[in-house]
């Protein structure tokens, strides 16, 4: 347990931390970190992960509208789903294709999202073609961020546990 807290921990830190510093339109690992917890830690812990990164860095960075937050926090929750997928099954096609659906279903929840304020699209046909439209930049972010950091983080872990097994390195036990 105390291994799990650690490790959230430092998964938390470095989240908030590549949110905070400079980076690539949505280029950042909170659904990362989402698909990779419910790979290798407890379901509580991978729901409460992705939240507790937003809402940590949006202390730092600002809060917006309620609702919208809210679309935004539980479609980031889509990546525990993908995790628990990936989870039976460590594929290379699942370890790719998690992050790649999390970024959809992202971009497609977050961006509907944003016909609800009325000042911010026309809630017509023409609303959503646009509001889909101007989200086009920060899918290509979401998408390269998730699939990169996904990638990253499973096969890194995966890297350390074989080296660990194979080479005698120093031990790290698995989460």
């Amino acid at each position: 347990m105390k291994k799990n807290a650690l490790v959230c921990l430092f998964l938390l830190a470095a989240a908030v931390a590549t949110r905070l510093f400079p980076h690539s339109w949505n280029f950042a690992p909170v659904t990362a970190v989402a698909i990779v917890a419910a790979v290798y830690l407890p379901l509580r812990m991978a729901i409460a992960l992705p939240l507790a990164i937003r809402f940590v860095s949006d202390v730092f960075l600002g809060f917006f509208g309620l609702k919208l937050m809210i679309a935004v926090y539980l479609a980031h929750l889509f990546g525990v789903l993908a995790g628990l997928w990936v989870k039976r099954n460590k594929s290379s096609y699942r370890v790719l294709a998690a992050p790649a659906a999390s970024a959809i279903v992202f971009f497609l929840v977050t961006n509907f999202a944003f016909l609800y304020p009325p000042s911010a699209y026309t809630h017509n046909l023409s609303g959503v073609i646009s509001a889909y439209i101007n989200g086009l930049p920060f899918l290509r972010g979401t998408l390269l961020g998730d699939i990169v950091y996904t990638v990253a983080l499973i096969y890194g872990y995966q890297a350390i546990l074989y080296f660990q097994k194979n080479y005698k390195l120093a031990e790290i036990k698995k989460i």
